[in-house]
Order: structure tokens, then C-alpha cells, then sequence
């Protein structure tokens, strides 16, 4: 049996995940992680985008993670997220529109708009569509 650590997954409303994983691939904020059973301790700060998980038993579950943190105790990895969701639980033409009015914000010159809300509109939703995109790959669709 392959090596595995626990890990959580908790956004502001509620626990998305709790289990055992060999492996938790995520987005930091200075480039992809790798977490595997034995990682050293960390703090980093998350992007929005994909959550990977390689479970116990092999399978691979994508989750969705609007940014946050990732910590990397001895025996616990926990993801603690503003928003966060089972991959199965987006929908992509919500995301679709939302990157939409997210673009046309962000070139509207109205002095009434706020440009770095519009632009964190935009990194989010293209996250989803990512994620998105990632899960279509892994189903080979």
C-alpha cells in the first residue's frame, strides 16, 4: 500500500473533503505544489484554480478552489479556501458568462468601474474554466 497523509478541505461554508491522499497538487502563489507523504512543513498562499488529489486507492478527485491556503503539517495537509467546490459541482456556462462580464468590465473606461475587482472577476472565472478543462482531459472527452 503506497504511502498517504491526510488532508481537509474547508471553505467558509463548510468541510468539502476529508481523507486520505497520496498526493495534492495545487496552484501556490509562486508556482504548482507537489505534496506527497513527508513534504516538510509549509505555509503558501493558493492562486485560484484546480486542487488535485491522488487518493488512497489511486483514483484522482479534482476539486475547485477560489485561492486561500495551503498548510503542510507533519501528518495533515488542510486547504482552507474562500470558495471551494467539487469539480462535478461547477458549471461551466456560469463560468462562461462570469469571465464574460468579467472581460467586458474590464474594458469598460467608466470611471464608476472598479478595474481590480473586474480582474479578479476574470482570474477566477478562467480558474473554473481551467479546472473545467483539466476534468474533460482526465475523462478523456
Amino acid at each position: 500500500m503506497a504511502m498517504t497523509v491526510h488532508c481537509d478541505i474547508v471553505s467558509a461554508e463548510e468541510k468539502i473533503f476529508s481523507g486520505l491522499v497520496e498526493m495534492v497538487i495545487a496552484a501556490g502563489a509562486l508556482g504548482d505544489l507537489g505534496i506527497a507523504p513527508g513534504h516538510a512543513p509549509l505555509l503558501t498562499q493558493l492562486k485560484p484554480g484546480p486542487v488535485r488529489l491522488i487518493l488512497a486507492n489511486g483514483e484522482e478527485e479534482i476539486f475547485y478552489a477560489s485561492g486561500g491556503y495551503l498548510e503542510v503539517q507533519p501528518s495533515l495537509v488542510t486547504i482552507l479556501a474562500d470558495t471551494a467546490l467539487r469539480a462535478h459541482d461547477m458549471n461551466e456556462a456560469s463560468a462562461l458568462e462570469a469571465k464574460k462580464q468579467a472581460e467586458q468590465m474590464m474594458t469598460d473606461q467608466s470611471a464608476d468601474i472598479d478595474h481590480a475587482y473586474a480582474a479578479s472577476q476574470l482570474a477566477e472565472a478562467a480558474a473554473q474554466l481551467r479546472t473545467l478543462s483539466r476534468i474533460r482531459k482526465k475523462m478523456g472527452k
